[in-house]
């Protein structure tokens, strides 16, 4: 029971991500076609995800008649399970992870591979030429950019000389690595948008030609699981992007309490004021006692305040999965401005 409870408790809220990822996806087109983009259902459109899941969801479920109807239907169910199976090593914390495997990225490329079964199974299981070019257009890109991603990703584990994502995570504290190998993190990012078929590389819709790929024949509930199934993908490889080069749930605001040690703490604040009182006479005293007693005061509290929640676990975890959300709502934008 606890299991399920735990399970529920990974999957539920990143599926409502995914749910929110696509409102948002909308939202950012409308702004770029000078529109508005979803605003009627809930405040500002927030409840439009849900509107749209319940509308497919009551749809009438129309498959080919002379399709292979429990293939038909297990296609778009292998592939979002599939993809959901990648949250099991996502680490969102200090050890906030549902599994930890030392083989965490072999394992997320291997179920990410997979998921192509889904698409195969669907495609050919219409028993429609658009939907089965369409499935096999859909798994060569696959192929083809997985093997550019494992790549970029092999360079990281020589980096790291693990495969753990945790390990990878702890060994950026000094730099990320998007510093050192952001060359690689260009070519790593622009394969990622053509593993989820994002434009500029769609071509295995073309609706030119293929009407809407793999998905033709799939309507209602159904297609509700593939396009599930596409904004996980999009989720997991944003989170994957900001785990090995962004420094996953390390503290994105770490860079000023370094600031904080190397000038407090090295140098001596000690030596600005003598230089301070030294060459600029002209400033009144009274601005030293405020400088002094007042605002080094309140500044060494933010500091004491800062340093004793950092050794709260729970508050340590919010404030990790707060980083590791951020970075990966950015990448996620990045796709949508790509």
């Amino acid at each position: 029971m606890l299991s399920l409870i735990e399970t529920l408790g990974l999957i539920v809220p990143n599926l409502i991500f995914v749910a929110y990822v696509t409102v948002g996806e909308r939202k950012t087109m409308g702004s770029l076609q000078r529109r508005i983009g979803p605003n009627i259902v809930g405040y500002y459109g927030l409840l439009q995800a849900f509107a749209d899941a319940l509308k497919l969801i009551f749809k009438e479920n129309i498959s080919p008649t002379q399709s292979n109807l429990y293939l038909f239907f297990l296609g778009p169910i292998v592939n979002l399970i599939f993809s959901l199976l990648s949250y099991n090593v996502i680490p969102f914390g200090y050890g906030l992870s549902y599994s930890d495997f030392n083989l965490g990225i072999l394992y997320i490329l291997a179920v990410s591979s997979l998921a192509t079964y889904g698409i195969l199974i669907a495609g050919w299981s219409a028993n429609s030429k658009y939907a089965f070019l369409g499935s096999l257009r859909s798994t060569a890109q696959l192929i083809s950019y997985e093997l550019i991603i494992s790549s970029a990703i092999l360079l990281v584990i020589l980096f790291t000389g693990s495969l753990n994502l945790n390990v990878i995570i702890e060994f950026q504290k000094p730099i990320w690595f998007i510093f050192p190998l952001f060359i690689i993190f260009i070519i790593f990012f622009i394969s990622c948008i053509a593993e989820t078929n994002r434009a500029p590389f769609d071509l295995t819709e073309a609706e030119s030609e293929l009407v809407s790929g793999f998905m033709t024949e799939h309507s209602a509930v159904v297609f509700v699981f593939f396009f599930l199934a596409e904004y996980t993908s999009i989720v997991i490889i944003c989170y994957i992007s900001s785990i090995i080069f962004f420094g996953g749930y390390l503290n994105i605001f770490g860079i000023f309490y370094q600031i904080y040690i190397m000038f407090f703490n090295i140098f001596n604040l000690q030596l600005i004021y003598i230089f301070v009182k030294k060459y600029i006479i002209f400033i009144e005293i009274d601005f030293y006692t405020i400088f002094e007693e007042d605002y080094l005061d309140i500044y060494e509290d933010i500091i004491n305040i800062y340093l004793n929640l950092k050794e709260n676990i729970y508050i340590k975890n919010y404030i990790s999965s707060f980083n590791l959300g951020l970075k990966t709502c950015i990448l996620i934008f990045m796709f949508f401005f790509n």
